[in-house]
């Protein structure tokens, strides 16, 4: 079984970030950390999760909740500018058959709320 490592710094981050936020407002855990994670970000969100309990444990965010709101990539059609999501084999728009390309959406990756 092969574990993605390169969510491990980033997961140690975001609990970096979380306590240090914690801190700042004079709190003693962090209840609960709400990420958003782009499917074609880089990072797997089950990864994420995996190394979150591991890293936590024994620290302020130890007990917190960790909510991934997962964003599915979308292209948007280069003929009527609708976006929607690729069906396998094919970048044709649902809408107007034209042809879908790339954007940013699905890419986010970024702590949306923290709450101690």
């Amino acid at each position: 079984m092969n574990i993605p490592v390169h969510e491990y710094p980033i997961t140690q981050r975001i609990i970096e970030i979380s306590q240090e936020f914690a801190i700042k407002n004079e709190a003693t855990e962090v209840k609960v950390i709400n990420l958003v994670v782009g499917d074609y970000s880089g990072y797997v969100a089950s990864s994420i999760e995996l190394y979150f309990e591991i890293i936590a444990e024994g620290s302020i965010c130890s007990k917190a909740k960790l909510n991934i709101e997962r964003i599915l990539p979308k292209l948007k059609c280069n003929q009527c500018g609708e976006l929607f999501i690729r069906k396998p084999y094919s970048f044709q728009c649902p809408l107007c058959n034209g042809e879908g390309f790339p954007t940013e959406i699905g890419q986010e990756f970024y702590i949306k709320s923290i709450e101690v």
